[in-house]
């Protein structure tokens, strides 16, 4: 079942999606982090004293790429670093309070985003949603 529209939509909500979150943030008082920064922060708000590996992995990208962006937010006053106890090689991320701050309203952003298009939905299209979202989800986990 070939539809060239539903590959349209995928295309302009992909790019829109990340269009509108740049836009949010230039806008915000927040205008000093790229969208970039803003999935690290993201990477850092959700595992707790996540480490600059765990980033990485997720983001797949290098470590290299990964020091770049946490020295930047560093010094911007998102994130701080801190050594393991236990283990002095390895550091843990953890956010500032303006860090957590900026998570939170990007948190808010993503869930305005599907309350407006689950508004309305019966339980049966919510579900037939959830399918292709998992579908899409699954396909993209195994091009990782």
């Amino acid at each position: 079942m070939e539809d060239p529209k539903v590959n349209e939509y995928l295309t302009a909500i992909f790019n829109n999606v990340l269009v509108i979150e740049e836009t949010s943030l230039r806008g915000s008082r927040f205008n000093d982090i790229s969208i970039k920064e803003m999935h690290t922060i993201d990477v850092i708000g959700s595992i707790d004293g996540a480490t600059p590996s765990d980033v990485a992995r997720t983001l797949m990208v290098t470590l290299g790429t990964v020091t770049t962006s946490l020295n930047n937010l560093e010094r911007k006053g998102y994130v701080e670093r801190i050594r393991s106890t236990k283990d002095r090689r390895v550091v843990h991320l953890y956010l500032t309070k303006k860090g957590r701050l900026v998570y939170r309203l990007h948190q808010r952003f993503h869930n305005e985003m599907v309350k407006q298009i689950t508004d309305g939905m019966d339980e049966t299209e919510y579900q037939v949603m959830k399918k292709g979202l998992m579908k899409l989800y699954h396909f993209l986990e195994d091009l990782k």
